[in-house]
């Protein structure tokens, strides 16, 4: 093959690879979703529960995105932490749906790269946005930072009362 058309092929072929889903996984992300109004359903959740929402914000095209979803699962302290503290909601950003205009109105959160973490106060509140290269250990996640960070960000954490003596 000429160098020319070599060149091309790849050119047209990267993309591809780079925004691809992980073959035989279950989506995690739907392009088609409205965001905004699935943040607007997980508040009102919160707030009956007492707990904050997490953003995971990433694609289907996003291996680190499917690593943060598995270690969670395989791991009960983390995930428990997780369910017991936070009402999650997976925010697409992918060529078809980039939600530029909900991710503006978080501060640009995909600065960071993927997955990047935004909580939410129950109201809405934009309380901490996480880059989750520092959640990383070798080619998985560290559980001692992932749990850090979920305890960090807590209702309970946040709260005056927990630091009240007597």
């Amino acid at each position: 093959m000429n160098p020319m058309r070599l060149l091309i092929f790849l050119l047209f072929l990267l993309p591809a690879c780079l925004w691809a889903q992980p073959q035989g996984r279950e989506p995690l992300y739907f392009p088609e979703v409205d965001a905004a109004e699935d943040i607007s359903r997980a508040l009102d959740k919160a707030r009956q529960e007492g707990k904050h929402v997490m953003l995971q914000i990433g694609g289907n095209w996003c291996v680190w995105c499917y690593r943060f979803h598995d270690f969670i699962a395989a791991d009960s302290t983390l995930n428990n932490l997780l369910n017991e503290h936070y009402v999650v909601v997976h925010v697409n950003y992918s060529p078809e749906n980039e939600n530029q205009e909900l991710l503006a109105s978080l501060e640009f959160p995909q600065r960071f790269g993927f997955p990047v973490f935004v909580v939410l106060g129950p109201e809405g509140n934009l309380l901490h946005t996480q880059n989750s290269a520092y959640l990383e250990a070798e080619k998985s996640y560290d559980a001692s930072a992932v749990g850090d960070f979920f305890r960090h960000w807590s209702p309970t954490a946040l709260d005056p009362a927990s630091y009240h003596r007597p």
